[in-house]
């Protein structure tokens, strides 16, 4: 696809930096990625958006960035605080305008806050959803957080399902590379697919008071768009159930629990008959006794 005029990308020092990035980071992406960009045709031309993106590989980021740098409208992206506080790279990040999350603090309300006021002066936020890399084992989205919709329903701005695939290929997600496999395979370059389909209709809540009920419904219906554009992608039938964390980690609690019982279990069946154990010496000592009279 061809690329599209990036014109709208708000200051002017806004954009001389963003440009300055792009030619720090397209150079990398280039020599590792064969780019097949798609969807651009449903990004809005002018006016603030918000890009819910799957996430399945730690350089999903500069892919994505790169797919949408090109496309003309550039992103404000969520990303972890940590990030700013490393030499050079939280200095760009900060002067491309990107914004910090701040995870279990009390000034997490401030990534909120910021994407609200970028969306309302017109400019593209991007979120991914799933708040971290999925863990479904056939990297499908799982069941996302209600950042996006709670912003989304409190701007009025599209959201834009997006979702790539390929990148978990070069770097897989959490070392799941396999047996034989390495966790880097940067060469030969990877084809790598970054497509957006249209805007997710939130019509059904819009002046609804934001309950969880209705952000969760809201929620479910991003990650449903997202995915329906991933399988797209991958030509293939996404799961009938989305992966759920919580539930996976209290079903993991669970059967921990129910392994340490039976392992307890046997060693308390296993230690009654043995020899040595307290009834085998009482009746060791009594044959004892026995013979010697």
């Amino acid at each position: 696809m061809a690329r599209r005029s990036n014109a709208g990308f708000g200051n002017a020092d806004y954009g001389i930096w963003y440009r300055f990035a792009a030619v720090l980071v397209k150079p990398v992406t280039t020599a590792l990625v064969k780019p097949d960009w798609r969807g651009w045709e449903h990004l809005p031309e002018e006016g603030g958006f918000l890009a819910a993106v799957n996430h399945n590989s730690i350089i999903d980021p500069v892919v994505y960035a790169h797919w949408q740098y090109n496309s003309g409208r550039p992103p404000r992206i969520l990303g972890k605080s940590s990030l700013f506080s490393v030499p050079f790279i939280g200095f760009m990040l900060r002067k491309t305008g990107q914004i910090p999350v701040f995870r279990d603090s009390t000034d997490a309300a401030q990534a909120f806050r910021a994407a609200i006021d970028a969306v309302n002066g017109g400019q593209c936020v991007q979120f991914y959803p799933e708040g971290t890399l999925t863990r479904d084992p056939d990297l499908w989205p799982m069941t996302g957080k209600s950042g996006v919709a709670r912003v989304a329903l409190m701007t009025g701005a599209p959201v834009i399902p997006v979702a790539h695939w390929g990148a978990h290929e070069i770097i897989p997600p959490y070392g799941r590379g396999g047996s034989g496999k390495s966790r880097f395979n940067l060469f030969p370059r990877h084809k790598v697919t970054v497509a957006a389909g249209p805007a997710v209709d939130l019509s059904r809540y819009q002046g609804q008071e934001l309950t969880p009920q209705v952000l969760r419904a809201a929620t479910e219906d991003i990650m449903a768009a997202i995915t329906e554009v991933l399988a797209g992608i991958r030509g293939e039938r996404p799961p009938a159930e989305r992966y759920d964390m919580r539930t996976a980690s209290q079903a993991r609690a669970v059967k921990a629990t129910a392994e340490r019982h039976r392992a307890a279990g046997s060693r308390i069946e296993g230690g009654e008959g043995r020899p040595g154990s307290a009834g085998s010496a009482g009746n060791d000592d009594s044959s004892t006794k026995e013979a010697g009279k």
